[in-house]
């Protein structure tokens, strides 16, 4: 908290002094394309991430319109036009914004200052995964250029390799690229948690946002180098005709599917536990309740990490492999749901007699809650044999991909936004706006997907361009429900950017948050602290106090020191 002096001299005609905020430091376009702010590099991140998920929802927005009836619907999209479109959107959604939306936007903002840190690690390698993820994402585009791609967003071969229009080739490369970016900034979030924690943070008084970016970091350095081995293969077997994937020249195409699987279900815990870290952070600070079970959610993200690289097979149940290994990776997949309740269950204790404020962050945590335990309650459907023969390809697997991957990832990553906003920005946005915004982006979800588990109970398949009469009237609730969902993103899009114009001025602490980013100015200054803070339990909200004077709540610093090593 500042304290001004009243009997100072302060003409009304002087100049103010100037603001020391990562915004402000420097100015002019170079300032920013050629920063080494890791603040600055995550808002470039968070802008990039956005701009793409609008072109991912708009390719969504035609998915949904077109299977709005039976045959055709709109003009001119006809069954390879409708491939390309959901073929874009899943590899836009996926690639270009879950993936890296948290880690790499608001993890690349929050990691350091959390840790008390001047910047990450490596300030020139985070630059460099940023251009890394630039050109990747331009490369994608290019793909459009050459025809663009309808191999599904799993490059899944032969699609890819012999049947796919030319634009495989630079999508691939992309991902190929986009794969170093990831890997990059994971390298960078293992050391900087290593190295570059305070004096008195200890692995068990770091927050847990930070133990879930840790976990995830593990997983993108040991598991995407394999999608990279796997699409530099697939880009070898289509210039060179050589036979890796392609049974036609005596490659194996169940082997693709393994290769990628084997990352990619890691990827689906790259995309989620940065989420969980996120929802402890929210649920926690606006209980207003110290966390309940820590080392149990901190080695529950671990755990998760691990058991990540053990079950890709259970996507394979129908792809001929043996009974014996289908039994092993249904039983593997059960032993995921272990860590994953620990959490659950560890933040409803934490919700059980929390002062809780109902606002639009806390209400984006509850909303995770809920949407994560149908995603997982239903996942056990697929995990079991017999059960996922039936749903294997249908809408019963796209409801449940879409309730774990945007239903609960991206709705924490907009919960976090939200969170962190006023120290990002250091602006308020109107709380009575993201509430609404937050209702139809709830509601619409659940119209589109939840009725997309009884399309696929019912047994329409996935990815069909027409369909039988039957299936209508679940196509159109799930598409009306999709253009609710997309009003509310605009409408949160809205009032955001409103809110950098007209909000009111963010006090350093507007939630009451203990964690060290609550200690600094908002926005934060270029070095995020003057001196290295001192650190102490963070969730330990009985030395956080409301101060009228600074509009917001602080931190007792006299309490702070007793918590210390040193006392």
């Amino acid at each position: 908290m500042t304290t001004l002096d009243a009997t100072s001299p302060n003409p009304s005609n002087a100049p103010a002094p100037p603001v020391d905020n990562y915004l402000t430091f420097t100015r002019g376009f170079l300032s920013w394309a050629l920063t080494l702010d890791h603040k600055r590099i995550g808002l470039m991140y968070l802008v990039a991430v956005l701009g793409s998920f609008l072109v991912g929802g708009i390719f969504a927005l035609l998915v949904r319109t077109e299977l709005l009836t039976p045959g055709a619907t709109i003009p001119g999209v006809d069954a390879e036009v409708y491939n390309q479109f959901f073929t874009l959107h899943g590899a836009i959604m996926v690639f270009l914004v879950i993936i890296p939306s948290i880690p790499a936007a608001l993890g690349n903002f929050v990691l350091p200052i959390m840790l008390g840190a001047k910047d990450v690690a490596f300030p020139r390698l985070n630059l460099g995964s940023f251009y890394l993820w630039i050109i990747g994402a331009v490369l994608a585009v290019l793909s459009l250029a050459y025809g663009g791609f309808d191999t599904g967003w799993t490059f899944y071969t032969p699609y890819s390799t012999t049947t796919s229009t030319g634009g495989v080739i630079p999508v691939v490369t992309g991902v190929f690229i986009l794969g170093f970016s990831s890997i990059f900034t994971g390298l960078n979030f293992v050391v900087t948690i290593h190295k570059l924690r305070p004096p008195g943070m200890t692995w068990f008084r770091m927050p847990l946002l930070l133990w879930a970016l840790y976990a995830t970091a593990l997983i993108q350095v040991l598991a995407t180098p394999v999608l990279g081995i796997t699409l530099l293969m697939l880009i070898v077997e289509r210039v060179f005709q050589i036979g890796l994937f392609d049974p036609a020249m005596g490659g194996d195409p169940v082997l693709f599917q393994h290769f990628f699987w084997f990352y990619s279900h890691p990827a689906v815990y790259i995309m989620i536990l940065p989420a969980m870290g996120i929802i402890s952070e929210i649920i926690s600070v606006h209980a207003h309740r110290h966390i309940f079970g820590y080392r149990f959610i901190a080695f529950s993200s671990v755990a998760i990490a691990i058991f990540s690289f053990l079950v890709w097979g259970h996507h394979m149940f129908t792809s001929g492999q043996s009974p014996l290994m289908n039994v092993v990776f249904s039983l593997i997949t059960f032993s995921v749901a272990i860590p994953s309740a620990i959490k659950v269950f560890n933040w409803m204790a934490t919700l059980y007699r929390g002062s809780i404020s109902i606002n639009t962050p806390m209400l984006y945590g509850l909303g995770f809650i809920f949407l994560f335990t149908i995603g997982g309650l239903t996942g056990l459907h697929l995990g079991t044999l017999n059960t996922d023969i039936h749903l294997h390809d249908t809408y019963f697997v796209v409801a449940h991909f879409h309730y774990v991957m945007m239903g609960s990832a991206l709705i924490a990553m907009i919960g976090g936004l939200h969170h962190w906003w006023p120290k990002m920005v250091g602006r308020m946005y109107n709380e009575k706006w993201g509430i609404i915004g937050f209702a139809l982006v709830f509601i619409g979800f659940n119209v589109t997907f939840f009725t997309q588990f009884m399309l696929g109970s019912h047994g329409m398949p996935r990815r069909y361009y027409n369909y039988q009469p039957e299936f209508q009237i679940y196509h159109v609730i799930s598409t009306i429900g999709s253009y609710i969902m997309a009003a509310g993103f605009f409408w949160t899009l809205y009032y955001l950017v409103q809110s950098l114009f007209s909000g009111a001025k963010a006090p350093s602490n507007p939630w009451g948050g203990r964690s060290l980013e609550w200690q600094c100015t908002s926005p934060p200054p270029h070095d995020n602290f003057k001196t290295t803070p001192s650190v102490g339990d963070c969730y330990d909200f009985s030395v956080v106090k409301w101060d009228e004077e600074e509009g917001g709540y602080v931190v007792d610093r006299s309490q702070v020191d007793k918590q210390r090593p040193d006392h």
